[in-house]
């Protein structure tokens, strides 16, 4: 014979201080959605745009079992030494980058500084500086980037010294940007008061012991 058990559930906001730690670990350990971050990578994708940074793209499967193309960064974090961020694509001069990319983040001053070490060193290439952007291993971090730099002069002008290092550290630069963004963002949504809020929002509810009932 079935049985019918009466449960009392219980809010986030109602559980005791000790208990309510447990709620919020829950969330942090698996009910966290990494969607979360979409933001953050928008801003990359516009900050690439600025670079002439063309990102490549792969794809992902839905839930509906359909697939959409998404850009290729990948990231690992926040608590292991190997963790970082790195993405694919390729690289040209882009005319005016420095000072879109101030506009666009004027207080962003390690991509001043990027977007200023690719002027520089393409200014001294006369502007004929690219490079290819690959991932390589299983690991991502800006060390997983493999990046192919080519002077493409008409008369076959080889690159000045050290040009093919600048861009390499320089995107390799971005990439740790970009995980230092990512970084911020998971610390804030990761904190209680947004943790808190998302847990609510979502109408979550609890046992008096802080295990997820419904």
């Amino acid at each position: 014979m079935p049985e019918i058990i009466e449960t009392t559930v219980y809010q986030l906001s109602e559980l005791s201080p000790s208990v309510r730690e447990k709620a919020r670990d829950w969330y942090r350990e698996g009910g966290f959605d990494y969607d979360g971050y979409s933001a953050t990578f928008d801003d990359f994708e516009r900050i690439c745009d600025m670079l002439d940074i063309r990102l490549k793209t792969h794809a992902v499967r839905l839930y509906s079992g359909r697939t959409r193309d998404v850009s290729s960064i990948w990231f690992t974090g926040f608590w292991c030494q190997g963790d970082g961020a790195c993405f694919e694509g390729s690289y040209a001069y882009a005319a005016g980058a420095a000072r879109a990319i101030r506009t666009y983040a004027p207080k962003a001053e390690k991509l001043h500084a990027i977007a200023d070490m690719l002027q520089a060193v393409q200014r001294r290439n006369f502007y004929q500086l690219c490079a290819d952007i690959r991932h390589s291993g299983r690991y991502y971090h800006e060390y997983t980037m493999l990046v192919t730099v080519e002077r493409d002069s008409p008369s076959g002008q080889a690159m000045t010294s050290n040009a093919e290092t600048t861009i390499v550290e320089a995107l390799r630069d971005l990439a740790r940007w970009l995980y230092r963004q990512l970084e911020t963002e998971h610390e804030y949504l990761n904190s209680d008061e947004v943790v808190d809020e998302t847990i609510a929002a979502n109408g979550y509810t609890f046992t008096e012991a802080g295990r997820r009932f419904g």
